[in-house]
């Protein structure tokens, strides 16, 4: 016999008192409760119930089995609940966070597929660059760039951020080329409100890792102003690939110093450890890494770069 569905017809017989009502909860028969019962003790070399034909009662080792017993059963109750819940439908309300420029650029093009394929789930997207607390400020989800530090929260990879230089054919007319790493000390750097970006820029070459202080008369928060800046030929810009792409596709922006990248930087989903794996929250991982993961397509040669 199992040994687990021993132990659950044992609780039932002390629950019920006897095991003729436990075997009509369980539909079997009273003489089939009490081949459990005495599987049990066997096995465990004790006696579990006292029994005569009018009465039963726990021994006092049987009253300890039954305790620890029940807590057993209640446990994988609970893990076949949560198998079950994984595989159910994603639906209810989900609230994430990402960078602003990621946000607008990268992730939210995605979002209709998302949400066409799981029409019960609802979406709360915020978008930020400050770093901001998943578990106090109520999301299910955040997205971060950057080294982590130790949240105690759990980190899935996704692939390596990727910045380009670029400027404006009509800046580099006024200027003049931009040959070497060392040129950008002179140029006008549009500089990204971010402590690593402000004041000096990393370049990686032939020759290895080239930084470079930079300075401007423009520094914003904000990708899309400096965008906008770059193309109207106001400065040289350092931004992630998804917001300058087009622009240099277009023809409205060059890159600079082919021969150079920036370093890429890290880039994570995090979620609160004791956050349970509910279906909405599994799929949306699941669609996110799909799209921008390690081994994602398209994220080849930013993995080559890192």
């Amino acid at each position: 016999m199992d040994r687990l569905q021993s132990m659950a017809v044992f609780a039932k017989a002390v629950e019920l008192g006897s095991f003729s009502a436990a075997g009509n909860a369980l539909e079997m028969s009273s003489q089939l409760v009490g081949k459990h019962v005495q599987m049990l003790e066997q096995h465990l070399g004790v006696r579990l119930l006292n029994r005569t034909t009018r009465r039963q009662h726990l021994t006092d080792i049987g009253r300890e089995f039954y305790d620890r017993a029940k807590a057993i059963l209640a446990d994988v109750e609970a893990a076949e609940g949560l198998v079950a819940e994984t595989r159910a439908t994603p639906r209810g309300r989900l609230r994430i966070n990402a960078p602003v420029t990621f946000g607008i650029h990268a992730l939210s093009p995605m979002l209709p597929a998302y949400l066409s394929a799981h029409p019960e789930v609802t979406l709360e997207m915020s978008m930020s660059n400050r770093r901001v607390d998943a578990i106090d400020e109520g999301y299910d989800l955040v997205i971060r760039i950057g080294e982590l530090t130790d949240s105690g929260l759990i980190a899935r990879p996704l692939a390596p951020y990727r910045l380009i230089l670029c400027a404006a054919p009509s800046y580099l007319a006024a200027r003049g080329p931009i040959e070497k790493p060392q040129d950008l000390s002179h140029q006008e750097c549009l500089g990204f409100l971010h402590p690593e970006l402000s004041k000096r820029w990393t370049l990686i070459g032939p020759e290895g890792s080239v930084t470079v202080p930079v300075s401007g008369r423009l520094m914003v928060d904000s990708g899309e102003a400096l965008m906008a800046a770059a193309v109207s030929g106001m400065g040289v810009l350092l931004q992630p690939s998804e917001i300058v792409e087009p622009y240099i596709a277009s023809g409205k922006l060059v890159t600079l110093l082919p021969d150079y990248h920036a370093p890429t930087r890290p880039m994570h989903i995090l979620y609160a450890p004791d956050r349970r794996m509910t279906p909405k929250l599994r799929s949306f991982i699941e669609f996110v890494i799909a799209h921008f993961g390690p081994f994602a397509q398209g994220a080849t040669e930013v993995l080559k770069l890192a």
